[in-house]
């Protein structure tokens, strides 16, 4: 994973730069002291993960990572812990309280490197099924054998015909994984297969005897 630094504390940068050096998968391109040099940067390099400061002089991390249009992972380092409910809302990887040691920095790592292996599965040939982490186990999902996915407060459940498999991946990114044209995401914490669905009307999908509802916001759905 190609990432960069963003932190006005150069001690901070060595600190990141020195744990990142020991981790294999993960290649620290640039460090950053101006967030504002690392716009520039950012819109002419890809970029798979930052490790973005969030008490800054000029723009919060908070606010720099709002500002991106299109954003890459972001583990967030910050001494200050009032921010962690709102940069998880932002999707952020993980929330590093400095100072840090080299296997919180991993753990962090790991996660991202996670994260960033499943959303390159889309682009592979595989469209016939997935792998997500059920546990310390990755676990093959056949797309056919799925009925509905549902997400359960830090887990996502996959219901199969014949089993349950729960993942901490989140509906958002699964959504993003399941292919478009044979998934539909009805509600914020539903995803069906089309060709599931036995009937339906304007607040609910039947999926056999499953009752699922279908969310204010997603009204006007193309269901088939």
């Amino acid at each position: 994973m190609i990432a960069i630094a963003i932190d006005d504390e150069p001690i901070a940068l060595e600190i990141i730069k020195s744990h990142a050096s020991k981790v294999p998968f993960v290649e620290l391109d640039e460090i950053f002291t101006d967030a504002f040099a690392a716009i520039g940067y950012l819109q002419h390099n890809k970029v798979d993960l930052i490790f973005l400061d969030i008490k800054m002089p000029d723009i919060s991390g908070i606010d720099f990572l709002k500002s991106l249009s299109n954003p890459p992972m972001v583990v967030f380092t910050t001494a200050y812990t009032e921010h962690a409910v709102q940069s998880f809302e932002l999707d952020a990887v993980d929330y590093l309280l400095k100072p840090f040691s080299l296997s919180r920095f991993l753990k962090a790592c790991n996660k991202a490197h996670e994260l960033y292996n499943l959303r390159n599965q889309k682009q592979e040939a595989k469209t016939d099924f997935i792998f997500v982490k059920d546990g310390y186990e990755q676990i093959k999902v056949e797309l056919n054998e799925i009925m509905y996915v549902e997400a359960s407060g830090n887990y996502t459940q996959i219901q199969l015909k014949d089993k349950l498999v729960s993942t901490r991946i989140t509906i958002n990114d699964l959504a993003e994984l399941l292919p478009r044209t044979d998934f539909i995401r009805c509600h914020r914490a539903f995803i069906v297969p089309k060709n599931k669905i036995s009937k339906f009307d304007r607040s609910q999908i039947w999926i056999g005897e499953k009752i699922i509802p279908i969310g204010a916001t997603y009204n006007g759905i193309q269901l088939t």
